[in-house]
């Protein structure tokens, strides 16, 4: 019997191999077939090579970037190399990426996100589920998505965060004694890997009032999640070892465990175990968003055991979701506050205009900054620049975009009458290519906060729609309140105390030594990388000084 098999297991190899080489040649034939159909239909893309398809073009355009840069610049970068291309189009990177429609119009992001909402991309599921367990709002479809989106819903409403602020203010102490010690030193920083464990700090305080101390570098959870974020993949590596690495099964998993303990045990210490639909306190100040959604939860449901333990449903979507948020809102937020310590510090307008705003509304003193805002809280919301600065910052630098999935019988109609089919597509709204286009955006890639305070009618006020950082729609973002409020609340307390400038030129010579290649994007030393979110190259290096007063 083993000879037979030995005999055999060659030819079934063989087989095998041929049977997978065939099924990618039909593949090619029929993703390059359907582009050539569309291009003859003159449907919007690149011109199209009947076999190269648009590689040739997205090498060339990529061959003039920095190697680690952001996937989402790409259309941005296909726009100003085709300006008549218009901003909805197809392309065709197969076999190294899906077939892809890129939206970057206003109006058709509209259509595929709010009067339809798409599904998301089912790849998404994959690439999350290490990080998130699986049963998270950013992959959950359908009554699955609706019914906990509506139970987390409560904890992430600006009313309920505002009663937070005094809690958040604990980590924003911390994070100014991180700048002070770091403008002692003589040594370059980093400032993303503090804004990040910064914000690590904040969302798990407020999602289940737990004192993380991820800012010290004392948390094995705060560990766990950024080794887990290096190893997440959309399986399109183009190095076949970083893509199959034999390892990752076993990290990814060694990672999850660590961080399902750690969010388990929390849980459990928030749950009283005389929790039932009665007793739940109606008190929502200093509430965290978990107690909100086990609230909800509870008068909306009939718990799976009345053992008096946390409900087992609730706890193990709850794990994934408090996964979710603090991969998520970290991670994101981290980066949207390193993005703002740089373009203040290069606006000096814009620097003296925030300023100008704290000491008119937070007072002349700005360490006294902290203790105003815990005991009025509400000043947040008389922040007008201060908003403007972090909506400018967002429009710049987005932390992400949106992947759905088309749908059959889904198209997506222009302007001219054209219909767009979704099938078989990655519908990608790119956020970044939307805040960047000169249609929409006077001076697309210039720092203008004062776009978000011109009245309408003037040239610099915002096209309805074309500001995408969080998404509209049923699908948006249940984080943007609180990473406004993070951002602002960062910039009030700590704009008159420090001066925080980029150090590129340091970095360089100390670094990048005599290699060669780009370092620019669109004009920009600090353009984003892939590390889960965009994040700024090279982790934002900077020098930190302390303002005297």
């Amino acid at each position: 019997m083993s000879t037979t098999i030995g005999r055999l297991a060659p030819g079934l190899c063989l087989l095998l191999l041929l049977t997978q080489v065939i099924k990618f040649f039909v593949k090619f034939y029929q993703v390059r077939q359907r582009f050539q159909s569309f291009q003859k239909q003159g449907l919007p893309m690149p011109p199209h090579h009947p076999i190269l398809g648009h590689l040739l073009l997205v090498s060339k355009i990529m061959g003039t970037l920095p190697s680690d840069v952001h996937g989402h610049v790409l259309p941005n970068q296909i726009e100003q190399l085709l300006p008549n291309l218009g901003s909805v189009f197809y392309l065709d990177t197969w076999p190294f990426g899906p077939p892809m429609l890129v939206v970057a119009n206003p109006d058709a992001c509209y259509q595929i996100t709010q009067s339809h909402s798409l599904p998301k991309y089912h790849a998404l599921r994959k690439y999350m589920e290490p990080m998130t367990g699986g049963k998270d709002l950013v992959t959950m479809e359908a009554s699955e998505w609706k019914t906990w989106r509506n139970i987390f819903n409560p904890g992430f409403s600006s009313a309920h965060l505002m009663t937070l602020v005094p809690d958040i203010l604990k980590d924003m102490s911390r994070f100014v004694e991180r700048l002070q010690e770091a403008s002692k030193g003589s040594e370059v920083v980093r400032l993303d890997p503090m804004a990040n464990m910064l914000s690590l700090d904040i969302i798990c305080r407020v999602a289940l009032d737990t004192d993380l101390n991820a800012q010290q570098g004392s948390s094995d959870f705060a560990s766990a999640l950024r080794r887990q974020t290096r190893w997440l993949s959309f399986g399109n590596e183009a190095n076949l070892f970083t893509r199959y690495h034999p390892l990752r099964p076993m990290m990814q998993w060694w990672n999850a465990r660590q961080m399902n303990q750690f969010i388990a045990q929390e849980l459990n210490s928030r749950f009283d175990i005389n929790h039932t639909k009665e007793k739940v306190s109606t008190d929502r100040r200093s509430r965290t968003i978990i107690d909100l959604a086990l609230e909800t939860y509870l008068s909306e449901t009939t718990p799976t055991n009345s053992s008096g333990s946390l409900d087992s449903t609730f706890q193990n979507v709850a794990i994934s979701q408090i996964r979710t948020f603090v991969f998520a809102g970290h991670d994101s937020t981290g980066s949207t506050i390193c993005y703002a310590f740089h373009l203040v510090s290069t606006n000096p307008s814009a620097r003296r205009q925030l300023v100008d705003e704290h000491n008119r509304i937070l007072g002349p003193d700005p360490e006294q900054a902290i203790a105003r805002l815990r005991e009025e809280p509400h000043l947040l919301k008389r922040l007008v620049f201060t908003t403007a600065v972090v909506k400018e910052t967002l429009r710049l630098y987005p932390p992400a975009s949106s992947t759905r999935s088309g749908e059959s019988g889904f198209n997506i109609r222009l302007s001219d009458g054209r219909q767009l089919p979704t099938a078989g597509f990655l519908v990608w709204s790119n956020s970044y290519a939307i805040h960047r286009d000169p249609v929409l955006w006077p001076q697309p890639n210039s720092f203008l906060p004062e776009r978000w305070l011109v009245e309408e009618g003037h040239d610099l006020h915002p096209v309805k729609g074309s500001h995408r950082p969080f998404e509209f729609g049923p699908r948006n973002c249940i984080g943007q309140e609180l990473a406004m409020l993070e951002v602002k609340m960062v910039l009030a307390v700590t704009v008159r105390r420090f001066q925080v400038r980029s150090a590129y030129d340091e970095w360089d010579r100390l670094h990048w030594g005599n290699r060669s290649g780009s370092k620019m994007v669109n004009g920009e030393r600090a353009y984003p990388v892939l590390d889960g979110a965009a994040h700024p190259s090279e982790g934002l290096p900077c020098r930190v000084e302390m303002i005297a007063h």
